[in-house]
């Protein structure tokens, strides 16, 4: 899924799919369930995914496969969002880029199967690296239970969880332990994100008030402080008829790619400024990649995992050089705008 500079920006949407579409030899882009992670080895670990608030484990929130045409180091390439969901610290949020030659350690150069074998269908908790994952969430996991020493955790917090749903009783017999994983009440539903190109035909039928002409009308006795007001709110009020009118023929996007492109806001506070957005380590700029639109939430089910999460739009900016700094992970930047008392 890749968009160029100048490029027709690309929508996602929200699909079930059978498990082994969303397994990662088949390069998906998904929301939910554990990471597919795209290269095996310099996974961002528990630090770089704990809340710097609140100190808890992040949530896999989606993963985007975004390959750039013509760039041989990235013939593959994924960028994954983490999120926190412990109320009042669901701000916290990271984001990171993992990118890869066609020719690598972990995939085949041919493209993937249609007729995947059978044990693709199960939960792989060991990567071609050898590292293991988290039973829980499916993030780097370099704790191990210390009686069987069979299974694997990123926290404290996933073992205690994992122990109290199972695996005290099976830990007992660790010949026989039970790989069925529980449901930990932990994960977001999985979907795949399905991608189709945006129409530039935008409804005609859409009408646009002249907000200055709403102001005129307000009269001269209208004091200065009241048309300061005005003007702010007519902005916001723009912003936001904007916001819907781009969203009008597909109500059920719930992500937006155009690499270099300019986002669509929900508001018109809380925009950042080019020196809002961190330069990455490497030297270059960050532009704007892909944002998360609000109407995921319908699909994440917070409230059945008894959390609060709630966002306008997530931004994700990521290198423009898209640069190879390590063969691992390469943390990235989010911008988290939140709703306005729209009208």
């Amino acid at each position: 899924m890749a968009a160029s500079r100048a490029g027709p920006v690309e929508l996602g949407f929200a699909e079930l799919a059978p498990a082994w579409r969303l397994r990662s030899e088949q390069f998906p882009s998904k929301v939910g369930g554990r990471p597919a992670w795209l290269g095996a080895s310099g996974l961002p670990g528990p630090g770089a995914l704990a809340c710097a608030l609140c100190g808890r484990p992040l949530s896999f929130l989606l993963q985007v496969y975004a390959p750039l045409p013509g760039r041989a180091d990235a013939f593959h390439r994924g960028i994954f969002l983490f999120c926190c969901r412990e109320p009042p610290c669901c701000a916290g949020l990271r984001v990171f880029r993992n990118q890869l030659p066609r020719k690598n350690d972990f995939y085949s150069y041919e493209p993937p199967s249609e007729n995947p074998s059978p044990e693709t269908e199960s939960v792989c908790l060991q990567l071609k690296s050898g590292a293991h994952l988290c039973r829980v969430c499916g993030c780097l996991g370099p704790k191990t239970c210390s009686r069987c020493h069979k299974v694997y955790y990123c926290s404290k917090e996933h073992q205690t969880l994992d122990w109290r749903l199972g695996h005290k009783q099976a830990c007992a017999q660790p010949d026989h332990l039970d790989h069925r994983i529980p449901d930990h009440n932990f994960l977001f539903p999985e979907f795949e994100i399905v991608i189709e190109t945006e129409d530039e035909i935008f409804p005609e039928v859409v009408e646009k008030e002249d907000y200055s002409e709403i102001i005129g009308s307000m009269g001269e006795a209208l004091e200065e402080e009241l048309d300061s007001m005005a003007k702010h709110e007519s902005r916001e009020d723009e912003i936001f008829q904007k916001f819907k009118t781009q969203i009008a023929l597909e109500p059920e996007q719930i992500l937006r790619y155009g690499r270099g492109i300019a986002p669509i806001w929900i508001s018109g506070e809380n925009i950042p400024q080019e020196k809002d957005i961190p330069d990455c380590p490497c030297g270059a700029k960050r532009i704007f990649e892909f944002q998360v639109m609000p109407q995921l939430l319908n699909y994440l089910k917070a409230d059945r995992l008894g959390k609060s999460i709630d966002w306008g739009i997530l931004a994700v900016f990521t290198c423009a050089e898209s640069c190879s700094l390590s063969t691992g992970y390469t943390e990235e930047f989010v911008w988290k705008q939140d709703v306005t008392n729209t009208p």
